[in-house]
């Protein structure tokens, strides 16, 4: 082991932190991928209440064929008044909605065409299509060692005792949505902790992708396998819902607010007791309505802080949210978790396992914390969320409560 981490302190050195990244409508100068995307709105067109049939079910929202035809028409007959070009269109039932893409014309002032189409008669709103960036999801070392050496240098084994936590609780029960990129759903780590696998982002990618796996291997990499790693909630049901894709030769990850909005639908239609957002940027009007009923259905959410984003961004700043930032940062707000954010060792895409530095992996540690709580009781996550007196998380309280097995 020693010799193992001397190896590792080696490799740590040539390792830059992998930082949160922020909203931009272009993600990238040059990018041709962002600069497309910095043209689109989104409109939303409010779709009749469900009404009753003599002779057959309630109907209105999918179901109603005709309903919905209709609404892709008035869609695209409002694109042609504006000079726009209609995209796709993506039911939003959660919110009363059909949520569909205009391509604005250079030449044209996009919160102009913003403005205007929101009142036109049956437009519920219409706003920008933000971009969202995920860390780049840096890694020092590689692994494929069949001692399963990794779990001891977790800096949870240690710090949070997880080992302990985990004869108790391993977030049997819990379901936790990882809205991220494409997750390595066959990582010998990983594999078998899915109940679902969806792709919300376009065009597939061509392989898995790196932030995503990451993430996903902090929270619910297998225990007791013998290799690589221990998540923090390795009996936890992972979503691999695909919402941002990896750009410009795999150096960002590019998240889009309507594929955050459909991942984030899927997530809450399909029972997700948690949902990692390992991101941060804007606020978004489409996004903060699905999470408002995220959390009225009692669903923990838990994004990504970013210090250099007034309020430390969104989806960190909305209230309800919980926000969370690398506990290696010297200063943190008040109300801001800190957990575990360098050195991690983690999966990667192919097979192996590397170490991650970054808020978006202290957020998974807490996603995954979340489901160690969630498996305990039922009450309110936030709730029973403990911080100490330097925003570090107490993952034992957190769990168990101020109980004399935490002493």
């Amino acid at each position: 082991m020693r010799r193992l981490r001397a190896v590792l302190a080696i490799l740590l050195l040539a390792v830059a932190p992998a930082a949160i990244g922020r909203a931009s409508p272009a993600l990238a100068a040059g990018s041709k991928l962002a600069a497309d995307e910095d043209r689109q709105i989104l409109v939303m067109l409010t779709m009749p209440p469900p009404h009753f049939r003599a002779g057959s079910a309630y109907g209105g929202n999918y179901g109603d064929l005709a309903s919905r035809a209709a609404r892709k028409r008035r869609a695209r007959a409002l694109a042609e008044r504006f000079g726009s070009q209609l995209g796709e269109g993506w039911p939003m039932p959660l919110l009363g909605v059909d949520c569909y893409v205009m391509f604005v014309p250079p030449g044209r002032s996009i919160d102009e065409v913003i403005e205007r189409v929101a009142k036109e008669p049956g437009v519920a709103w219409s706003q920008r299509m933000y971009s969202y960036a995920a860390g780049s999801g840096q890694v020092g070392m590689s692994s494929r060692d069949r001692a399963d050496p990794l779990y001891a240098i977790e800096p949870t084994a240690t710090e949070w005792k997880l080992r302990e936590l985990q004869q108790t609780t391993t977030g049997r029960g819990i379901r936790i949505a990882i809205i991220d990129s494409q997750v390595d759903v066959h990582h010998p780590d990983l594999a078998g902790q899915f109940v679902a696998n969806k792709n919300f982002a376009g065009a597939f990618a061509t392989g898995p992708e790196a932030h995503g796996t990451h993430v996903a291997g902090i929270i619910g990499a297998r225990a007791g396998n013998g290799i690589g790693i221990a998540g923090v909630a390795p009996g936890a049901k992972l979503m691999a819902l695909r919402a941002c894709r990896e750009v410009d030769d795999g150096r960002a990850t590019l998240c889009q607010s309507l594929a955050l909005a459909k991942a984030l639908q899927f997530a809450i239609e399909n029972r997700a007791n948690v949902i990692n957002l390992s991101l941060s940027g804007s606020r978004d009007l489409l996004l903060s309505k699905l999470l408002d009923v995220a959390l009225a259905r009692q669903i923990t959410v838990v994004a990504a802080f970013d210090q250099h984003l007034p309020g430390g961004g969104f989806p960190a700043s909305m209230r309800g949210v919980i926000p969370v930032v690398d506990e290696a940062l010297q200063t943190t707000p008040a109300g801001v978790y800190r957990a575990p954010g360098r050195d991690l060792p983690t999966t990667q895409p192919g097979g192996g396992w590397g170490l991650v530095n970054g808020t978006s992996y202290a957020v998974a540690q807490i996603s995954g914390l979340a489901a160690l709580a969630g498996e305990m009781g039922r009450r309110s996550f936030a709730a029973r969320l403990v911080r100490a007196s330097d925003g570090k998380v107490e993952a034992c309280a957190t769990v168990f409560g101020r109980s004399s097995r935490c002493q």
